[in-house]
Protein backbone atom coordinates (compact mmCIF):
# COMPACT_ATOMS: atom_id res chain seq x y z
CA UNK A 1 0.00 0.00 0.00
CA UNK A 2 1.16 3.16 -0.80
CA UNK A 3 2.21 5.97 2.01
CA UNK A 4 -0.34 8.57 0.93
CA UNK A 5 -2.94 5.84 0.10
CA UNK A 6 -2.39 5.06 3.77
CA UNK A 7 -2.52 8.73 5.25
CA UNK A 8 -5.90 8.99 3.55
CA UNK A 9 -7.22 5.49 4.36
CA UNK A 10 -6.70 6.35 8.20
CA UNK A 11 -8.46 10.03 7.86
CA UNK A 12 -11.16 8.56 6.34
CA UNK A 13 -11.66 5.84 8.86
CA UNK A 14 -11.23 8.31 11.63
CA UNK A 15 -13.55 10.88 10.29
CA UNK A 16 -16.05 8.71 10.56
CA UNK A 17 -15.85 8.25 14.20
CA UNK A 18 -15.80 11.51 15.09
CA UNK A 19 -17.13 11.66 18.22
CA UNK A 20 -15.07 8.70 19.75
CA UNK A 21 -11.96 10.10 18.39
CA UNK A 22 -12.82 13.51 20.02
CA UNK A 23 -13.72 11.72 23.28
CA UNK A 24 -10.62 10.00 23.30
CA UNK A 25 -8.47 12.66 22.61
CA UNK A 26 -9.70 14.60 25.02
CA UNK A 27 -7.42 12.49 27.21
CA UNK A 28 -4.26 13.50 25.23
CA UNK A 29 -5.07 17.27 24.79
CA UNK A 30 -5.71 17.44 29.22
CA UNK A 31 -2.03 15.45 29.19
CA UNK A 32 -0.21 17.49 26.90
CA UNK A 33 -1.17 20.90 28.01
CA UNK A 34 -0.62 19.54 31.70
CA UNK A 35 3.29 18.97 30.72
CA UNK A 36 3.43 21.85 28.51
CA UNK A 37 1.90 24.34 31.26
CA UNK A 38 3.92 22.64 34.26
CA UNK A 39 7.07 22.49 32.58
CA UNK A 40 7.24 25.85 31.54
CA UNK A 41 6.27 26.88 34.80
CA UNK A 42 9.48 25.07 35.79
CA UNK A 43 11.79 26.91 33.17
CA UNK A 44 9.89 30.00 33.99
CA UNK A 45 11.12 29.85 37.71
CA UNK A 46 14.42 28.74 36.46
CA UNK A 47 15.22 31.41 33.85
CA UNK A 48 13.73 34.47 36.17
CA UNK A 49 16.53 33.23 39.34
CA UNK A 50 18.89 33.12 36.89
CA UNK A 51 17.77 36.64 35.38
CA UNK A 52 17.57 37.98 39.11
CA UNK A 53 20.99 36.55 40.12
CA UNK A 54 22.36 37.97 36.58
CA UNK A 55 21.25 41.70 38.10
CA UNK A 56 22.87 40.91 41.22
CA UNK A 57 26.52 39.35 40.15
CA UNK A 58 27.58 38.89 36.94
CA UNK A 59 28.25 35.12 36.57
CA UNK A 60 31.02 35.53 34.36
CA UNK A 61 33.19 37.29 37.05
CA UNK A 62 35.68 35.36 39.91
CA UNK A 63 36.44 37.43 43.10
CA UNK A 64 40.03 35.84 43.69
CA UNK A 65 41.90 36.22 46.89
CA UNK A 66 45.58 35.94 48.72
CA UNK A 67 45.90 31.52 49.63
CA UNK A 68 45.95 31.08 53.03
CA UNK A 69 47.57 27.25 53.95
CA UNK A 70 45.46 24.72 55.33
CA UNK A 71 46.56 25.29 59.20
CA UNK A 72 45.48 28.47 58.68
CA UNK A 73 41.66 27.64 57.40
CA UNK A 74 41.31 25.27 60.30
CA UNK A 75 41.98 28.39 62.71
CA UNK A 76 46.36 27.89 63.22
CA UNK A 77 48.21 30.12 62.91
CA UNK A 78 49.66 31.66 59.51
CA UNK A 79 52.50 33.59 58.32
CA UNK A 80 53.24 36.06 55.20
CA UNK A 81 55.41 33.32 53.52
CA UNK A 82 53.54 30.67 54.22
CA UNK A 83 50.45 32.64 52.14
CA UNK A 84 50.17 32.55 48.42
CA UNK A 85 50.05 36.31 47.34
CA UNK A 86 48.60 38.01 44.82
CA UNK A 87 51.64 39.01 43.13
CA UNK A 88 52.18 40.37 39.77
CA UNK A 89 53.50 36.70 38.57
CA UNK A 90 50.17 35.73 39.95
CA UNK A 91 48.29 38.13 37.86
CA UNK A 92 49.96 36.56 34.43
CA UNK A 93 49.59 33.20 35.84
CA UNK A 94 45.76 33.67 36.07
CA UNK A 95 45.98 35.38 33.36
CA UNK A 96 47.31 32.12 31.27
CA UNK A 97 44.02 29.98 31.54
CA UNK A 98 42.00 29.35 28.80
CA UNK A 99 38.97 30.90 29.20
CA UNK A 100 40.34 34.09 31.19
CA UNK A 101 39.61 37.82 29.40
CA UNK A 102 40.81 40.11 31.87
CA UNK A 103 42.42 40.47 35.53
CA UNK A 104 41.70 43.27 37.34
CA UNK A 105 43.66 43.69 40.55
CA UNK A 106 41.44 45.51 43.48
CA UNK A 107 42.56 47.06 46.45
CA UNK A 108 41.14 48.27 49.68
CA UNK A 109 42.05 51.40 51.49
CA UNK A 110 43.76 50.93 54.72
CA UNK A 111 42.67 53.52 56.89
CA UNK A 112 38.48 54.94 56.94
CA UNK A 113 37.62 58.18 54.84
CA UNK A 114 35.22 60.41 55.38
CA UNK A 115 33.15 62.16 52.09
CA UNK A 116 32.06 65.63 52.84
CA UNK A 117 30.08 67.65 50.00
CA UNK A 118 28.98 71.04 51.14
CA UNK A 119 26.96 70.36 54.99
CA UNK A 120 26.39 67.34 54.39
CA UNK A 121 28.87 64.30 55.29
CA UNK A 122 29.38 60.65 54.69
CA UNK A 123 31.55 57.42 55.44
CA UNK A 124 32.21 55.23 52.35
CA UNK A 125 33.85 52.07 51.21
CA UNK A 126 36.56 52.94 48.94
CA UNK A 127 38.13 50.91 46.53
CA UNK A 128 41.01 50.71 44.24
CA UNK A 129 41.20 48.99 40.76
CA UNK A 130 43.67 48.47 38.46
CA UNK A 131 41.44 49.67 34.98
CA UNK A 132 40.39 53.55 33.89
CA UNK A 133 36.97 51.86 33.21
CA UNK A 134 34.92 50.02 35.22
CA UNK A 135 33.13 48.45 32.27
CA UNK A 136 35.74 46.06 31.93
CA UNK A 137 34.73 45.20 35.64
CA UNK A 138 30.94 44.70 33.83
CA UNK A 139 29.46 47.71 35.89
CA UNK A 140 27.87 50.73 33.64
CA UNK A 141 27.09 54.14 34.62
CA UNK A 142 23.55 55.43 35.75
CA UNK A 143 24.91 58.94 35.36
CA UNK A 144 28.30 60.43 34.03
CA UNK A 145 30.98 58.04 33.14
CA UNK A 146 32.69 54.91 34.42
CA UNK A 147 36.28 56.43 33.31
CA UNK A 148 38.70 56.70 36.24
CA UNK A 149 41.53 59.51 36.07
CA UNK A 150 43.80 60.94 38.69
CA UNK A 151 41.78 63.16 41.43
CA UNK A 152 38.64 61.52 39.39
CA UNK A 153 36.18 58.99 41.31
CA UNK A 154 32.96 56.62 40.17
CA UNK A 155 30.48 56.36 42.96
CA UNK A 156 27.73 53.48 43.43
CA UNK A 157 24.27 54.14 43.36
CA UNK A 158 23.71 53.96 47.21
CA UNK A 159 26.82 56.37 48.07
CA UNK A 160 24.34 59.42 47.73
CA UNK A 161 21.71 58.38 49.56
CA UNK A 162 24.10 57.55 52.72
CA UNK A 163 24.85 61.31 52.63
CA UNK A 164 23.65 63.14 56.15
CA UNK A 165 23.80 66.99 57.72
CA UNK A 166 25.72 66.80 61.59
CA UNK A 167 24.07 69.89 62.39
CA UNK A 168 20.60 68.43 61.61
CA UNK A 169 18.27 69.38 64.80
CA UNK A 170 15.36 66.90 65.85
CA UNK A 171 11.90 68.42 63.99
CA UNK A 172 14.12 69.46 60.63
CA UNK A 173 13.58 67.68 57.39
CA UNK A 174 16.01 65.33 56.46
CA UNK A 175 18.11 66.31 53.48
CA UNK A 176 17.61 64.82 49.98
CA UNK A 177 20.00 62.58 48.81
CA UNK A 178 22.36 65.15 46.79
CA UNK A 179 23.06 64.12 42.77
CA UNK A 180 27.24 64.04 42.94
CA UNK A 181 27.86 62.74 39.38
CA UNK A 182 30.26 66.08 37.73
CA UNK A 183 30.81 67.65 41.43
CA UNK A 184 33.57 68.14 43.81
CA UNK A 185 33.95 66.01 46.96
CA UNK A 186 36.05 66.29 49.74
CA UNK A 187 37.43 63.06 50.72
CA UNK A 188 39.80 62.96 54.14
CA UNK A 189 41.54 60.05 54.99
CA UNK A 190 41.69 59.97 59.03
CA UNK A 191 45.01 57.47 60.55
CA UNK A 192 45.97 57.57 63.95
CA UNK A 193 49.98 58.03 64.90
CA UNK A 194 51.53 55.45 67.84
CA UNK A 195 50.35 57.67 70.69
CA UNK A 196 46.60 58.35 69.32
CA UNK A 197 46.62 61.45 67.76
CA UNK A 198 44.14 61.68 64.52
CA UNK A 199 45.76 62.51 61.65
CA UNK A 200 43.40 63.88 58.77
CA UNK A 201 44.30 64.13 54.70
CA UNK A 202 42.09 66.06 52.62
CA UNK A 203 41.56 65.09 49.21
CA UNK A 204 39.98 66.83 46.52
CA UNK A 205 37.99 64.06 44.17
CA UNK A 206 35.55 64.97 40.86
CA UNK A 207 33.00 62.55 40.45
CA UNK A 208 32.89 60.94 37.01
CA UNK A 209 30.22 59.45 37.36
CA UNK A 210 27.31 57.27 39.43
CA UNK A 211 27.12 53.53 38.81
CA UNK A 212 23.94 51.46 38.11
CA UNK A 213 22.35 49.39 41.12
CA UNK A 214 23.50 45.95 40.95
CA UNK A 215 22.50 45.13 44.35
CA UNK A 216 25.86 44.31 45.35
CA UNK A 217 29.81 45.80 46.97
CA UNK A 218 29.68 48.20 44.29
CA UNK A 219 26.40 50.15 45.39
CA UNK A 220 27.86 51.20 48.70
CA UNK A 221 31.49 51.68 47.10
CA UNK A 222 33.35 54.90 45.92
CA UNK A 223 36.18 53.97 42.85
CA UNK A 224 39.19 55.29 42.51
CA UNK A 225 42.46 54.27 40.33
CA UNK A 226 45.32 51.94 41.96
CA UNK A 227 47.95 54.37 41.62
CA UNK A 228 46.03 56.74 43.75
CA UNK A 229 44.70 53.88 46.20
CA UNK A 230 48.53 53.10 46.12
CA UNK A 231 49.42 56.46 47.03
CA UNK A 232 46.86 57.21 50.16
CA UNK A 233 47.67 53.39 51.51
CA UNK A 234 51.57 53.97 51.41
CA UNK A 235 50.60 57.39 53.14
CA UNK A 236 48.65 55.45 56.04
CA UNK A 237 51.37 53.25 56.81
CA UNK A 238 54.14 55.18 55.95
CA UNK A 239 56.48 53.29 53.65
CA UNK A 240 55.86 52.18 50.17
CA UNK A 241 54.08 49.39 49.05
CA UNK A 242 55.78 46.53 46.64
CA UNK A 243 53.05 45.09 44.54
CA UNK A 244 55.59 42.21 43.61
CA UNK A 245 56.17 40.97 46.56
CA UNK A 246 53.38 42.16 48.67
CA UNK A 247 50.70 41.46 45.61
CA UNK A 248 46.94 42.83 45.69
CA UNK A 249 44.26 42.15 48.40
CA UNK A 250 41.72 40.77 45.89
CA UNK A 251 41.84 40.23 42.25
CA UNK A 252 38.91 40.70 39.89
CA UNK A 253 38.95 37.79 36.75
CA UNK A 254 36.33 38.29 33.83
CA UNK A 255 35.69 34.66 32.23
CA UNK A 256 34.97 34.79 28.11
CA UNK A 257 31.52 32.60 29.08
CA UNK A 258 29.46 31.98 32.31
CA UNK A 259 30.09 28.38 30.91
CA UNK A 260 33.56 28.23 31.33
CA UNK A 261 33.40 29.64 35.05
CA UNK A 262 33.76 26.63 37.08
CA UNK A 263 36.37 25.36 35.50
CA UNK A 264 38.80 28.46 35.62
CA UNK A 265 37.80 29.12 38.97
CA UNK A 266 38.98 25.42 39.75
CA UNK A 267 42.44 26.05 37.98
CA UNK A 268 42.70 29.33 39.61
CA UNK A 269 41.92 26.86 43.05
CA UNK A 270 44.44 24.64 42.16
CA UNK A 271 47.12 27.10 41.90
CA UNK A 272 46.81 27.83 45.29
CA UNK A 273 44.49 31.02 45.79
CA UNK A 274 41.01 31.63 46.92
CA UNK A 275 38.49 32.29 44.19
CA UNK A 276 34.71 32.63 44.35
CA UNK A 277 31.99 33.14 41.75
CA UNK A 278 28.38 33.09 42.37
CA UNK A 279 28.27 29.84 39.81
CA UNK A 280 28.94 27.79 42.20
CA UNK A 281 26.37 28.14 43.81
CA UNK A 282 24.00 28.37 40.93
CA UNK A 283 24.51 25.31 40.01
CA UNK A 284 23.06 23.36 42.77
CA UNK A 285 20.36 25.66 42.18
CA UNK A 286 20.27 25.04 38.33
CA UNK A 287 20.23 21.13 39.50
CA UNK A 288 16.91 21.44 41.27
CA UNK A 289 15.03 23.13 39.00
CA UNK A 290 15.72 20.34 36.28
CA UNK A 291 14.70 18.27 38.99
CA UNK A 292 11.49 20.24 39.05
CA UNK A 293 11.26 19.63 35.57
CA UNK A 294 11.23 15.89 35.63
CA UNK A 295 9.00 16.14 38.33
CA UNK A 296 6.48 18.36 37.01
CA UNK A 297 6.84 16.60 33.64
CA UNK A 298 6.06 13.63 35.36
CA UNK A 299 2.83 14.41 36.96
CA UNK A 300 1.49 15.54 33.47
CA UNK A 301 2.63 11.81 32.00
CA UNK A 302 0.33 10.51 34.14
CA UNK A 303 -2.61 12.27 32.32
CA UNK A 304 -1.06 10.61 29.17
CA UNK A 305 -0.60 7.53 30.84
CA UNK A 306 -4.53 7.77 31.52
CA UNK A 307 -5.16 9.09 27.75
CA UNK A 308 -3.16 5.52 26.45
CA UNK A 309 -5.68 3.47 28.42
CA UNK A 310 -8.35 5.28 26.55
CA UNK A 311 -6.93 4.98 23.25
CA UNK A 312 -6.41 1.38 23.39
CA UNK A 313 -9.73 0.49 24.44
CA UNK A 314 -10.56 2.86 21.75
CA UNK A 315 -9.05 0.99 19.27
CA UNK A 316 -10.00 -2.45 20.70
CA UNK A 317 -13.66 -1.68 20.11
CA UNK A 318 -12.27 -0.42 16.73
CA UNK A 319 -11.36 -4.09 15.98
CA UNK A 320 -13.91 -5.79 17.38
CA UNK A 321 -16.68 -3.47 15.38
CA UNK A 322 -14.63 -4.23 12.01
CA UNK A 323 -13.50 -7.78 12.47
CA UNK A 324 -15.53 -8.42 9.03
CA UNK A 325 -13.93 -5.28 7.45
CA UNK A 326 -10.49 -6.74 8.08
CA UNK A 327 -11.61 -9.96 6.93
CA UNK A 328 -12.67 -8.42 4.14
CA UNK A 329 -9.27 -6.53 3.42
CA UNK A 330 -7.03 -9.50 3.62
CA UNK A 331 -9.22 -11.32 1.45
CA UNK A 332 -8.39 -8.88 -1.22
CA UNK A 333 -5.08 -9.09 -0.81
CA UNK A 334 -4.39 -6.64 2.06
CA UNK A 335 -0.97 -7.81 3.90
CA UNK A 336 -0.71 -8.54 7.71
CA UNK A 337 1.67 -5.04 7.34
CA UNK A 338 -1.13 -3.07 5.80
CA UNK A 339 -3.55 -3.81 8.27
CA UNK A 340 -1.00 -3.20 11.07
CA UNK A 341 -0.12 -0.08 9.56
CA UNK A 342 -3.34 1.15 9.36
CA UNK A 343 -4.56 0.46 13.12
CA UNK A 344 -1.00 1.90 14.08
CA UNK A 345 -1.73 5.01 12.06
CA UNK A 346 -4.94 5.68 13.44
CA UNK A 347 -3.87 5.22 17.40
CA UNK A 348 -0.94 7.40 16.35
CA UNK A 349 -3.27 9.74 15.04
CA UNK A 350 -5.57 10.37 17.74
CA UNK A 351 -2.41 11.55 19.75
CA UNK A 352 -1.47 13.50 17.35
CA UNK A 353 -4.35 15.31 17.25
CA UNK A 354 -4.72 15.01 20.98
CA UNK A 355 -0.87 16.39 21.47
CA UNK A 356 -1.88 19.34 18.73
CA UNK A 357 -4.94 20.36 20.82
CA UNK A 358 -2.40 20.14 24.22
CA UNK A 359 0.48 22.12 22.67
CA UNK A 360 -2.36 25.35 22.01
CA UNK A 361 -4.47 25.00 25.01
CA UNK A 362 -1.27 24.64 26.92
CA UNK A 363 0.06 27.69 25.10
CA UNK A 364 -2.68 29.86 26.08
CA UNK A 365 -3.34 28.73 29.55
CA UNK A 366 0.53 29.82 29.90
CA UNK A 367 -0.51 33.07 28.53
CA UNK A 368 -3.32 33.50 30.83
CA UNK A 369 -1.19 32.68 33.68
CA UNK A 370 1.57 34.78 33.14
CA UNK A 371 -0.86 37.77 32.51
CA UNK A 372 -2.05 36.54 36.12
CA UNK A 373 0.97 36.41 37.99
CA UNK A 374 2.81 38.78 36.67
CA UNK A 375 0.27 41.14 37.47
CA UNK A 376 -0.13 40.17 40.70
CA UNK A 377 3.80 40.09 41.05
CA UNK A 378 4.00 43.77 39.92
CA UNK A 379 2.00 45.07 42.95
CA UNK A 380 4.16 42.59 45.22
CA UNK A 381 6.85 44.21 44.11
CA UNK A 382 5.69 47.84 44.10
CA UNK A 383 5.46 47.47 47.66
CA UNK A 384 8.82 45.46 48.79
CA UNK A 385 11.06 47.19 45.80
CA UNK A 386 12.81 45.19 43.82
CA UNK A 387 13.08 44.66 39.67
CA UNK A 388 9.39 43.88 38.03
CA UNK A 389 9.31 40.36 36.47
CA UNK A 390 8.90 39.83 32.95
CA UNK A 391 6.99 36.55 32.84
CA UNK A 392 5.99 33.59 35.07
CA UNK A 393 5.82 31.16 32.56
CA UNK A 394 8.48 30.16 29.57
CA UNK A 395 7.69 27.93 26.87
CA UNK A 396 11.02 27.43 24.96
CA UNK A 397 10.59 26.19 21.20
CA UNK A 398 11.56 22.97 21.77
CA UNK A 399 8.89 21.51 24.67
CA UNK A 400 5.80 21.79 22.42
CA UNK A 401 8.06 20.05 19.28
CA UNK A 402 8.91 17.42 21.80
CA UNK A 403 5.28 17.25 23.44
CA UNK A 404 3.92 16.58 20.32
CA UNK A 405 6.17 13.84 19.39
CA UNK A 406 5.29 12.18 22.81
CA UNK A 407 1.61 12.44 22.50
CA UNK A 408 2.07 10.73 19.02
CA UNK A 409 4.26 8.10 20.34
CA UNK A 410 2.04 7.63 23.02
CA UNK A 411 -0.78 6.88 20.73
CA UNK A 412 1.09 4.58 18.67
CA UNK A 413 2.11 2.33 21.57
CA UNK A 414 -1.34 2.43 23.22
CA UNK A 415 -2.52 1.07 19.50
CA UNK A 416 0.54 -1.52 18.96
CA UNK A 417 -1.52 -4.69 20.91
CA UNK A 418 -5.21 -3.75 18.91
CA UNK A 419 -3.30 -3.33 16.07
CA UNK A 420 -1.34 -6.32 16.05
CA UNK A 421 -4.61 -8.18 16.65
CA UNK A 422 -6.19 -7.12 13.64
CA UNK A 423 -3.20 -8.42 11.72
CA UNK A 424 -2.92 -11.64 12.78
CA UNK A 425 -6.38 -12.19 12.27
CA UNK A 426 -7.78 -14.96 10.16
CA UNK A 427 -9.74 -14.05 7.13
CA UNK A 428 -12.24 -16.61 7.28
CA UNK A 429 -12.25 -16.32 10.66
CA UNK A 430 -12.82 -13.05 10.39
CA UNK A 431 -15.56 -12.86 7.48
CA UNK A 432 -17.79 -15.32 9.53
CA UNK A 433 -18.08 -13.24 12.79
CA UNK A 434 -20.82 -11.37 13.50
Amino acid sequence: MKFFDLLRLIAENLNRRKGRVALTAVGVVIGTAAVVVLVSLAIGLQQNFARNLYGISDLTRIDVYPGFPMEAQMGGPVTPEQMKLLTSDAIDSIAAIPGVVKVIPQEYSYAGGMLKFGALESYVNILGVGTLDLSDIGYTAESGSTSLGKGTAVIGSWVPRNFYDPKLRPGQPTPEPPVLAGETLKFTLIKYSEDGTEIRKTIPLKVAGQLTETRGESDGSMYVSMEEMTAWNEWVRGSRINRKKEGYGQLIVRASDPEVVLDVSQQINDLGFQANTPQQYLQPINNFFMILQLIFGGIGAIALLVAAIGIANTMTMAILERTREIGLMKAVGATNRDVLSIFLGEAGGIGFVGGVGGVILGWLAGQVINIVAITYLTQQVSQTGGPPPNFAISTPVWLPIFTLAFATMVGLLSGLYPALRAATLVPVTALKYE
